[in-house]
């Protein structure tokens, strides 16, 4: 541990003349040199030039045979300013024993040095002076000297603790500088001894005097250090005062108070209570709610943009044309001509597989052959018997109804119709007059007669319609099946729009009906997972209807069913749980024998119509069915589940076509998309 900090050093005259005396008047013996500790007063050092070093503080102990303990000791770093000893405190010595030469004692003759002055609490007895020192102070003073060696941590300091020591009244206690004949030379007087306590200590709070704080120099009982960062406070302090901080922020709170009280918030207005409905989409629209009527609910603009269809016979005009163009009589004329011409009755032979596969492979898609004929999704199609002229038509999920002549080729030879409110789910050809166009809606049955260019209104239900059939060859009379379960039987030649027979079959939910090619008493329903065998002719107004045979095995909702196109020898089925089924029903026995089941995706969502499979007439056991594969195709499969031929164009058709019809004797195929677009291969 070093003693002293470098720096020059004082002339030690004094101090060597005293130690002189000293030596002289102590018995002859070994004895270290001593320095004794000295308390400079605080001074003010000029910031130019080295620091002086200062002596460690020192506190010495009572005489006795135990080993002397090692003054309290701190070394400083040097700065600017001169750095001062600390002040030493030292027990009230017994009055047996000669005190120390470390203790305070009276100012010396001129004649003669003194040691610096060293501060001690008030004692009863006189100082002593240097003629009373004895051998034993001698010895004690020996034993300091080997005790100045040894370091004392700085928090350790008796000056440290004293500074920190309250009164049992709670309040701070300090050590005031003596004042009088036994104080430092240059110490600022302290106060009088009515302020000091019985130790020597001063209550700084019972007076209102700062001990000498407020002058410069009087933080004598700081290091310099700490005189240091006061002043660097007090400058900083200084410093930001001069910003003028406080008042700057003062200013922009006012400023930015007087910008927001000039910002005033427009009242929002009031809604009007004669405001309009909102609008609505066509569903809403055309399925009002029940309580509520149709004309207060909806909005005037919505029903004009979307008329209501009214009940009753519909002219045969085009839609957005208040009377028939050149164009549409030329297609009302071609589909008249192309009615009056009767098919041959001669009975065709079925072609074999092979011939059948070659007449597929033929069938190719022209971009010319691509047009769109309705608005919207296409729900249902229908194709005229004619040999010579192709004549397409397909419903879709508006209610408009569409015609196309394909063997016309020009753009004027597709028109729009709209008979119906809501999606046409059904369409068919009058097998006796092609002139008849039957469409079935979800509200009404109509036929669209040709010869007069009307549409006729034959059935109307307020309950949802799903499908419809021919009972008869004459086609006077229809079977028509509704969502919610029962079928009814309509007569065309019966005036008026009620049906003859309405019964419920047991259905939850019936979405196709077809009737038995050969007999016609027999007809095929399909519901949720059921699809049943029904005899009309024992139908009644009861819940007792039971069907002749089931057809088992779908685990989720079946699309459709129908009966093959020349003997109903075959049924395939479109079920949700992505199979294909194929049943044996050439005896309609109470088990009906599954045939065939094919793995097929049938998962459209639902933004497609949903896949129906349809037989081909000119092939017994061939059906066709859409697919959800890539490229998109139509698939042609086998009753035995085999795929025959896939229809597809790479270039042409890049959509799914869900609702497929083929001509009963050209080999031709036409498919819908959910886009009204009609894809023709042929």
């Amino acid at each position: 541990m070093a003693l002293s900090q470098p720096g020059p050093r004082q002339p030690e005259e004094p101090a060597a003349h005293r130690r002189q005396q000293l030596q002289e008047s102590l018995p002859e013996g070994p004895a270290e040199p001593h320095s004794p500790p000295q308390e400079s007063p605080p001074q003010e050092s000029p910031p130019a030039g080295p620091a002086l070093p200062r002596s460690p503080p020192q506190e010495s102990l009572p005489e006795g045979p135990a080993e002397p303990r090692s003054p309290p000791q701190e070394s400083l770093p040097a700065g600017p300013a001169e750095p001062r000893s600390a002040p030493q405190e030292s027990p009230p010595p017994s009055p047996s024993e000669p005190r120390s030469p470390h203790e305070e004692s009276p100012p010396p003759s001129p004649s003669e040095p003194r040691s610096p002055p060293q501060e001690s609490p008030p004692q009863d007895s006189p100082p002593a002076g240097p003629a009373e020192l004895g051998p034993s102070a001698a010895a004690g003073l020996g034993r300091q000297l080997r005790v100045v060696l040894t370091p004392l941590p700085a928090a350790a300091w008796p000056q440290k603790r004293l500074r920190r020591a309250r009164s049992p009244t709670r309040k701070r206690l300090c050590r005031e500088p003596e004042s009088g004949p036994g104080a430092a030379p240059g110490s600022p007087p302290g106060p009088s001894s009515a302020a000091r306590g019985q130790d020597g200590m001063r209550d700084v709070d019972s007076d209102g005097s700062d001990g000498g704080d407020a002058a410069p120099d009087g933080y004598s009982h700081l290091s310099a250090y700490e005189r240091k960062r006061l002043k660097n406070i007090t400058e900083n302090a200084k410093f930001f005062a001069a910003l003028k901080l406080h008042e700057s922020a003062a200013r922009l709170n006012q400023l930015t108070t007087k910008r927001q009280s000039q910002v005033t918030k427009r009242a929002k207005p009031k809604k009007a209570e004669d405001e309009p409905a909102r609008r609505r989409s066509m569903r809403l629209l055309r399925e009002p709610p029940l309580d509520v009527p149709l004309l207060e609910t909806f909005a005037r603009p919505e029903a004009e943009e979307y008329p209501q269809v009214p009940g009753g016979p519909l002219p045969m005009v085009p839609e957005y044309q208040t009377e028939s163009s050149k164009w549409t009589e030329a297609l009302l004329s071609t589909w008249m001509r192309i009615s009056e011409v009767k098919a041959e009755d001669a009975e065709r032979d079925t072609p074999d597989i092979k011939r059948y596969q070659e007449s597929l492979s033929s069938m190719v898609l022209r971009e010319e052959n691509i047009r769109k004929v309705v608005k919207s999704r296409v729900c249902s199609m229908a194709i005229h018997p004619s040999e010579s002229t192709i004549l397409v038509a397909a419903g879709d999920k508006l209610g408009c109804v569409g015609l196309w002549n394909v063997s016309c080729g020009t753009e004027e030879g597709a028109h729009t119709f709209i008979p119906h409110n809501f999606h046409v789910s059904c369409m068919h050809f009058s097998p006796c007059n092609p002139a008849h166009l039957l469409s079935l809606s979800n509200d009404t049955l109509r036929c669209g007669d040709v010869t007069r260019a009307v549409f006729d209104e034959i059935y109307s239900s307020e309950e949802g319609l799903s499908c419809f059939d021919f009972l008869e060859e004459n086609a006077c009379t229809a079977l028509v099946s509704r969502w919610d379960g029962p079928v009814a039987v309509v007569d065309r030649r019966t005036p008026g729009v009620s049906p003859e027979l309405s019964v419920d079959i047991g259905f939850r939910r019936t979405r196709t009906v077809h009737v038995h090619p050969v007999n016609k008493q027999y007809f095929l329903a399909a519901g949720s997972v059921d699809v049943c065998v029904f005899d009309v002719r024992y139908l009644r107004n009861t819940k007792e209807n039971k069907p002749l045979s089931s057809l088992t095995g779908h685990t989720k909702s079946v699309a459709s069913a129908y009966f093959s196109p020349v003997t109903g020898s075959r049924v395939v089925t479109v079920c949700a749980d992505d199979r294909l089924r194929v049943y044996d029903t050439t005896s309609l026995s109470s088990t009906v024998t599954l045939l065939s089941s094919i793995r097929h995706n049938n998962n459209t969502g639902r933004w497609l119509t949903r896949f129906r499979a349809i037989w081909d007439p000119k092939q017994e056991h061939c059906f066709l069915v859409g697919s959800m594969a890539q490229p998109r195709q139509i698939e042609v499969f086998q009753d035995t589940g085999k795929l025959l031929h896939s229809f597809y164009n790479v270039d042409c058709l890049g959509s799914v076509c869900s609702i497929n019809v083929v001509h009963p004797s050209q080999s031709i195929l036409v498919g819908g998309n959910s886009s009204g677009r009609l894809h023709v291969f042929k």
